[in-house]
């Protein structure tokens, strides 16, 4: 049987954007994405981080640094009794034109692949258009959770977006409840 998962991207969704993290000091996970994640993970979702880190390609960190960032991340899921499934990273430049950095989805074929992901029953939860047009190429549903101080701008200029996403949440419990409900709405209507 396929496996139902959530990607979720890192920076701006699950912990404060702080751009270009290298120091797992730096790394804060945002209020409620613990608490959201494990409630996903109980309902049976594989949990799947995908995100951009051109840090590495510009030198800001290394691979090594965004390994320690991870475990870092890796510790504060741990502390809500959640253990990914996965990270997958993108190390490159965004000159570099690769296929797996965001919103290419070579990221998330090789995901899918690895894990079994039935993308039908799938979801895709980020802060930014990238995520959404990454989820949408791939069939996942998608669901807008924008920073705060960036909310207003992205709301503003989504109707120029190639892709809409399926839901904008307030915040990562509002979106694990939209994931939630959608599940139960479509296991009603089998």
């Amino acid at each position: 049987m396929k496996n139902k998962t959530v990607f979720i991207d890192r920076d701006g969704t699950i912990n404060i954007d702080k751009h270009y993290i290298g120091d797992p000091r730096l790394f804060h996970i945002y209020p409620g994405v613990g608490e959201g994640t494990k409630i996903l993970k109980d309902e049976g979702y594989k949990i799947i981080v995908i995100t951009n880190q051109s840090g590495v390609a510009r030198g800001y960190f290394t691979v090594e640094d965004l390994n320690n960032v991870h475990k870092k991340m890796e510790d504060e899921f741990a502390r809500f009794d959640v253990r990914l499934d996965a990270i997958y990273y993108c190390p490159h430049h965004p000159d570099e034109k690769c296929m797996c950095r965001k919103p290419n989805t070579a990221l998330f074929e090789q995901a899918i692949k690895e894990h079994n992901v039935d993308v039908s029953r799938s979801f895709m939860i980020g802060d930014k258009e990238l995520d959404t047009i990454a989820g949408k190429k791939m069939g996942l549903k998608t669901i807008l959770v924008p920073e705060e101080h960036e909310r207003q701008s992205l709301i503003n200029n989504i109707k120029d977006w190639p892709y809409q996403p399926d839901y904008i949440a307030d915040n990562f419990l509002k979106a694990v409840e939209w994931i939630r409900n959608r599940f139960k709405d479509e296991s009603k209507e089998g």
